[in-house]
């Protein structure tokens, strides 16, 4: 079930929180005269060479002044959409006085753009802040704000960290409404909801809650809403920074929220009644709950048929636990148990080994820093040649050091084997996570032999099977078992078969496939 708070505080309490003005923060009013505002707007922006007033002068008529930050605002729409409008005519109503701001938004003279006053100075520069125009004209105690964004933005493309062979190419930008686009796209249905809310006191970066009304358990909306506005901080420039803030178990080096730069994966989450998180500024949105089998399942698993995504799950579970096992059981079977090894492959490790200065646990743990740090190497270099650096630098090391006795071959094999092994996990959090356990495995082998295995096994287990996330046990649906959801841990069932969504996560609107659509082959189609 989901966690309870002893102390709940109501969720409008929590806005209100979030909305209050830092101390140095004064909310004023808007005053009639125009001179005044500007002299305020302009020691606010003082040493901002980015803002731009643009004073408008019609004979006759009220002064009108038009603020905006120069990068963030689109200038050509700016001239089309207001300057021409304004010195055209003035805004005169039909008896030749100036409208006010109220006629203005009445008669939409801004058709072509959102529009929206404001009454305090504090809510224009917000607005100006988020790439709106700000106009304000003399005698009027209220402001507009047009929505006039032209800043550059990263055209969408395929994802970079998780490529599929089979599936759309699409991948999120850094524009928090270019991402709800490709997720509305996919979702064309007025169920689908994005609630707004900004994060940072500095930055005031923007944050959508996406879920499908209906199919998310408002006990898990209740949760990310109160978990969000609760999070105090001067910016928020990646969506890791909110990640750190909202999990369940800080210090666990397993990932309790899982993030994705696929609008696909999103909307298949949302599907099961999961909860994202869209940041402004990143391509990464983040998805909750998770559990451990949601960092072992592939995007392509959904868009191959069922038989070989359910092989390849069970490959990819073995080599989890070679790349997490394999170089502990190694060290502990040649340090403490070679009786437990055949006599022959005995005879071949230790012939390799003759001459070695180091004992087996100083040559895994060397092996696997050497390792590690091609790894980060390939990452950290440029493309071009991060790949061969890579490559070429683990079999000149590895060759070498075997030709000069300072480690022996098995045991670069089962570093190599380990490495490959590793690189299997679809998840880049998930396998950090593996990374820094495999290290530990390690040190428990090379320390009590299998007795250490043992014990970091069973910890292991204790603490993955007590984890939670958003209140849902890490292991769900084996620990607790619930047989319904079974169908799409270890092996992935056809999609007819997967009729109800996930107990834990979905509400109300529990049915995804109604029945009889499993295909009859005597009839070539459904058993209807």
């Amino acid at each position: 079930m989901m966690v309870r708070f002893r102390k709940r505080i109501k969720l409008n309490e929590l806005k209100k929180m979030t909305s209050l003005p830092s101390e140095d923060e004064k909310i004023e009013p808007f005053s009639s005269d125009l001179s005044k505002n500007e002299q305020i707007l302009k020691e606010m922006f003082q040493k901002c060479s980015d803002f731009v007033i643009r004073p408008i002068h019609i004979t006759g008529k009220p002064k009108i002044l038009l603020i905006y930050l120069d990068g963030l605002t689109d200038t050509i729409t700016l001239e089309n959409i207001l300057l021409k409008p304004i010195l055209s005519d003035g805004f005169p109503n039909e008896l030749g006085e100036m409208r006010t701001i109220v006629q203005i938004m009445e008669e939409q003279l801004f058709s072509a753009t959102p529009v929206k006053t404001v009454s305090h100075i504090n809510d224009l520069v917000n607005g100006i802040l988020k790439a709106n125009v700000g106009m304000l004209i003399d005698g009027e105690s209220e402001a507009l704000l047009a929505s006039l964004t032209g800043f550059e933005k990263r055209n969408v493309e395929e994802p970079t960290t998780e490529i599929a062979i089979r599936g759309p190419r699409e991948g999120f930008t850094e524009s928090i409404r270019t991402n709800t686009t490709l997720l509305r796209r996919r979702i064309r249905s007025t169920r689908l909801k994005f609630e707004p809310l900004s994060i940072g006191e500095l930055s005031q970066t923007d944050v959508v809650i996406a879920y499908i009304e209906g199919i998310a358990r408002e006990s898990l909306l209740e949760e990310v809403r109160k978990r969000l506005y609760r999070i105090k901080i001067d910016a928020i420039l990646e969506s890791e920074y909110i990640e750190e803030f909202i999990e369940d178990m800080p210090y666990s080096p397993f990932p309790q929220i899982q993030n994705t730069e696929r609008p696909d994966i999103v909307i298949a989450n949302l599907l099961e009644g999961k909860v994202a998180i869209i940041v402004d500024n990143t391509p990464f949105a983040l998805l909750v709950p998770m559990t451990f089998w949601d960092g072992m399942q592939a995007v392509e698993d959904y868009y191959e048929r069922p038989i070989y995504t359910s092989f390849i799950r069970l490959v990819r579970y073995v080599l989890f636990n070679i790349a997490l096992f394999l170089p502990s059981i190694y060290v502990a079977l040649t340090t403490y148990h070679p009786k437990l090894i055949p006599t022959k492959l005995l005879i071949s490790i230790a012939a390799a080994r003759e001459g070695v200065p180091f004992p087996t646990i100083i040559e895994a743990l060397l092996m696997e820093f050497v390792f590690e740090g091609l790894r980060e190497a390939g990452i950290r270099l440029p493309k071009a040649v991060g790949s061969a650096v890579s490559i070429v630098g683990a079999l000149v090391v590895g060759q070498a050091a075997v030709q000069a006795g300072i480690v022996s071959a098995p045991t670069v094999i089962v570093v190599a084997t380990t490495g490959i092994a590793s690189f299997s996990i679809p998840r880049y959090n998930l396998g950090t996570a593996l990374r820094l356990i495999r290290f530990t495995m390690l040190i428990l082998a090379g320390m009590f032999g299998f007795y250490g295995i043992t014990l970091g096994f069973i910890t292991l287990t204790i603490h993955l099977v007590n984890l939670r996330s958003f209140g849902v046990p890490y292991f769900t649906p084996v620990a607790p078992q619930i047989p319904s959801d079974l169908k799409d841990v270890i092996v992935r069932s056809p999609r007819w078969a997967l009729q109800t969504g996930p107990i834990f996560t979905f509400g109300r609107d529990k049915q995804r496939v109604p029945p009889g659509q499993k295909p009859d082959p005597q009839k070539g189609g459904r058993d209807d």
